[in-house]
Protein backbone atom coordinates (compact mmCIF):
# COMPACT_ATOMS: atom_id res chain seq x y z
CA UNK A 1 0.00 0.00 0.00
CA UNK A 2 1.21 3.40 -0.75
CA UNK A 3 2.42 5.80 1.70
CA UNK A 4 -0.32 8.67 2.67
CA UNK A 5 1.00 12.14 0.96
CA UNK A 6 1.82 14.29 3.77
CA UNK A 7 3.15 17.11 2.25
CA UNK A 8 1.98 20.00 0.17
CA UNK A 9 3.42 22.08 -2.43
CA UNK A 10 2.81 24.59 -4.58
CA UNK A 11 4.46 24.20 -7.70
CA UNK A 12 4.31 27.86 -10.44
CA UNK A 13 6.33 27.46 -13.69
CA UNK A 14 6.64 30.58 -15.49
CA UNK A 15 8.03 31.50 -19.21
CA UNK A 16 11.51 31.79 -18.34
CA UNK A 17 14.42 29.23 -19.95
CA UNK A 18 15.26 26.52 -17.03
CA UNK A 19 11.70 24.41 -18.14
CA UNK A 20 13.73 21.11 -17.56
CA UNK A 21 14.56 22.55 -13.58
CA UNK A 22 10.32 22.74 -13.36
CA UNK A 23 10.41 19.16 -14.70
CA UNK A 24 12.69 17.80 -12.50
CA UNK A 25 11.73 19.13 -9.63
CA UNK A 26 7.85 18.21 -10.35
CA UNK A 27 9.70 14.40 -10.72
CA UNK A 28 11.27 14.35 -7.32
CA UNK A 29 8.35 15.88 -5.56
CA UNK A 30 6.39 13.00 -6.63
CA UNK A 31 8.92 10.44 -5.52
CA UNK A 32 9.09 12.06 -2.57
CA UNK A 33 5.36 11.64 -1.92
CA UNK A 34 4.64 15.29 -2.10
CA UNK A 35 0.70 16.73 -2.85
CA UNK A 36 1.68 19.53 -6.04
CA UNK A 37 -0.65 21.48 -7.12
CA UNK A 38 0.84 22.51 -9.98
CA UNK A 39 0.10 25.88 -12.10
CA UNK A 40 1.96 26.24 -15.55
CA UNK A 41 1.89 30.50 -17.52
CA UNK A 42 1.00 30.66 -21.58
CA UNK A 43 4.46 31.35 -22.17
CA UNK A 44 5.85 28.85 -19.98
CA UNK A 45 4.05 26.24 -22.15
CA UNK A 46 6.16 27.73 -25.27
CA UNK A 47 9.09 27.15 -23.46
CA UNK A 48 8.72 23.83 -22.16
CA UNK A 49 7.32 22.69 -25.70
CA UNK A 50 10.86 24.78 -26.87
CA UNK A 51 13.57 23.52 -24.44
CA UNK A 52 12.33 19.88 -23.86
CA UNK A 53 10.60 16.78 -25.15
CA UNK A 54 7.73 17.10 -23.06
CA UNK A 55 4.76 18.10 -25.44
CA UNK A 56 1.98 19.34 -22.20
CA UNK A 57 -1.62 19.30 -23.21
CA UNK A 58 -3.14 23.39 -22.88
CA UNK A 59 -6.31 22.46 -20.47
CA UNK A 60 -6.10 21.77 -17.03
CA UNK A 61 -7.30 18.60 -16.48
CA UNK A 62 -5.79 17.13 -19.60
CA UNK A 63 -2.52 18.17 -18.37
CA UNK A 64 -3.18 17.03 -15.17
CA UNK A 65 -3.93 13.41 -16.71
CA UNK A 66 -1.05 13.56 -18.66
CA UNK A 67 1.37 14.93 -15.75
CA UNK A 68 -0.14 11.95 -13.10
CA UNK A 69 0.73 9.14 -16.21
CA UNK A 70 4.25 10.29 -16.92
CA UNK A 71 5.20 10.44 -13.21
CA UNK A 72 3.56 7.39 -12.08
CA UNK A 73 1.98 9.94 -9.33
CA UNK A 74 -0.87 8.41 -7.30
CA UNK A 75 -4.45 9.20 -8.14
CA UNK A 76 -4.70 13.22 -7.48
CA UNK A 77 -1.11 13.78 -6.19
CA UNK A 78 -0.77 16.37 -8.98
CA UNK A 79 -3.52 18.97 -9.19
CA UNK A 80 -3.53 21.20 -12.25
CA UNK A 81 -5.03 24.50 -12.31
CA UNK A 82 -5.55 27.50 -14.45
CA UNK A 83 -4.75 30.71 -14.58
CA UNK A 84 -8.03 32.33 -13.33
CA UNK A 85 -9.34 29.42 -11.45
CA UNK A 86 -9.64 31.69 -8.27
CA UNK A 87 -11.74 29.21 -6.88
CA UNK A 88 -8.28 26.51 -6.28
CA UNK A 89 -7.36 26.39 -2.89
CA UNK A 90 -4.07 27.86 -3.50
CA UNK A 91 -5.93 31.42 -4.31
CA UNK A 92 -6.84 31.52 -0.28
CA UNK A 93 -4.50 31.80 2.60
CA UNK A 94 -6.90 29.07 4.44
CA UNK A 95 -6.29 26.47 1.69
CA UNK A 96 -2.68 27.27 -0.04
CA UNK A 97 -0.31 24.81 1.13
CA UNK A 98 2.67 25.40 3.57
CA UNK A 99 5.10 26.42 0.53
CA UNK A 100 5.26 27.62 -3.10
CA UNK A 101 8.40 27.34 -5.58
CA UNK A 102 7.68 29.34 -9.05
CA UNK A 103 10.54 27.93 -11.21
CA UNK A 104 11.80 29.10 -12.98
CA UNK A 105 10.54 32.27 -12.33
CA UNK A 106 10.66 34.88 -14.80
CA UNK A 107 11.46 38.35 -14.53
CA UNK A 108 8.06 39.35 -15.33
CA UNK A 109 6.46 37.25 -12.56
CA UNK A 110 9.05 38.57 -10.31
CA UNK A 111 8.39 42.15 -10.89
CA UNK A 112 4.12 40.91 -10.66
CA UNK A 113 4.69 39.08 -7.40
CA UNK A 114 7.02 41.93 -5.79
CA UNK A 115 4.40 44.70 -6.57
CA UNK A 116 1.28 42.39 -5.41
CA UNK A 117 -0.74 42.57 -8.92
CA UNK A 118 -2.40 39.28 -8.41
CA UNK A 119 -3.52 39.38 -12.32
CA UNK A 120 -3.51 35.55 -12.85
CA UNK A 121 -3.18 32.10 -10.11
CA UNK A 122 0.20 31.99 -9.87
CA UNK A 123 0.59 35.62 -9.29
CA UNK A 124 -2.24 35.58 -5.99
CA UNK A 125 -0.65 32.12 -5.42
CA UNK A 126 2.59 34.11 -4.35
CA UNK A 127 0.89 36.49 -2.74
CA UNK A 128 -0.61 34.47 -0.51
CA UNK A 129 2.32 32.86 0.36
CA UNK A 130 4.04 36.06 1.36
CA UNK A 131 1.14 37.58 2.79
CA UNK A 132 0.80 34.56 4.92
CA UNK A 133 4.28 34.02 5.29
CA UNK A 134 4.98 31.14 4.14
CA UNK A 135 7.86 29.70 2.43
CA UNK A 136 8.07 31.29 -1.55
CA UNK A 137 11.17 30.39 -3.55
CA UNK A 138 11.77 31.88 -6.74
CA UNK A 139 14.34 30.43 -8.71
CA UNK A 140 15.01 33.40 -11.43
CA UNK A 141 16.77 32.53 -15.07
CA UNK A 142 17.86 35.73 -16.27
CA UNK A 143 21.54 36.86 -17.50
CA UNK A 144 22.48 39.73 -16.91
CA UNK A 145 20.24 41.47 -14.10
CA UNK A 146 19.04 45.13 -14.33
CA UNK A 147 18.50 47.14 -11.55
CA UNK A 148 14.86 46.32 -11.83
CA UNK A 149 15.74 42.72 -11.11
CA UNK A 150 17.95 43.49 -8.92
CA UNK A 151 15.44 46.17 -7.12
CA UNK A 152 12.42 43.66 -7.33
CA UNK A 153 14.51 40.23 -5.77
CA UNK A 154 15.93 42.61 -2.66
CA UNK A 155 12.44 43.79 -1.81
CA UNK A 156 11.09 40.24 -1.73
CA UNK A 157 13.97 39.02 0.14
CA UNK A 158 12.86 41.81 2.40
CA UNK A 159 9.38 40.28 3.16
CA UNK A 160 10.65 36.86 3.58
CA UNK A 161 10.83 35.29 0.28
CA UNK A 162 14.02 33.20 -1.05
CA UNK A 163 15.71 33.82 -3.82
CA UNK A 164 17.33 31.01 -5.65
CA UNK A 165 18.77 31.95 -8.95
CA UNK A 166 19.18 28.66 -11.52
CA UNK A 167 22.94 28.91 -10.98
CA UNK A 168 24.41 25.22 -10.97
CA UNK A 169 27.70 24.80 -8.71
CA UNK A 170 30.55 22.55 -10.16
CA UNK A 171 32.18 21.10 -6.62
CA UNK A 172 29.97 18.60 -7.25
CA UNK A 173 31.94 17.86 -10.88
CA UNK A 174 29.66 17.57 -13.36
CA UNK A 175 29.20 15.19 -15.93
CA UNK A 176 26.15 15.88 -17.94
CA UNK A 177 23.52 18.91 -18.26
CA UNK A 178 21.45 16.22 -15.92
CA UNK A 179 23.53 16.47 -13.21
CA UNK A 180 23.66 20.63 -13.61
CA UNK A 181 20.08 20.33 -13.50
CA UNK A 182 20.17 18.17 -10.45
CA UNK A 183 22.13 20.91 -8.63
CA UNK A 184 19.57 23.59 -8.78
CA UNK A 185 16.32 21.17 -7.93
CA UNK A 186 18.37 19.82 -5.03
CA UNK A 187 18.66 22.62 -3.39
CA UNK A 188 14.86 23.32 -3.91
CA UNK A 189 14.69 20.20 -2.10
CA UNK A 190 16.63 21.31 0.89
CA UNK A 191 15.17 24.87 1.09
CA UNK A 192 11.51 22.30 1.20
CA UNK A 193 13.09 20.48 3.63
CA UNK A 194 12.44 17.53 1.39
CA UNK A 195 14.97 14.45 1.94
CA UNK A 196 17.05 14.32 -1.49
CA UNK A 197 19.82 12.14 -3.04
CA UNK A 198 20.87 14.30 -5.93
CA UNK A 199 23.74 15.99 -4.60
CA UNK A 200 25.38 15.62 -1.30
CA UNK A 201 25.42 18.21 1.15
CA UNK A 202 28.98 20.28 2.10
CA UNK A 203 31.07 17.89 3.49
CA UNK A 204 29.29 14.73 3.02
CA UNK A 205 30.38 11.28 0.36
CA UNK A 206 29.17 11.35 -2.78
CA UNK A 207 25.89 9.77 -3.22
CA UNK A 208 25.50 5.80 -4.27
CA UNK A 209 26.08 5.10 -7.98
CA UNK A 210 26.98 8.49 -9.02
Amino acid sequence: MAEAVVKRVTLAVTGASGAQYAMRLLECLVQAGVEVSFLISQAAQLVVATETQWQLPAKPQALEAYLTEQFAAQPGQIRVYGKQDWMAPVASGSGAPAAMVVCPCSTGSLSAIATGASNNLIERAADVALKERRKLILVPREAPFSSIHLENMLKLSQMGAVILPASPGFYHQPESVADLVDFVVARILNQLGIEQQLLPRWGEAEPQGK
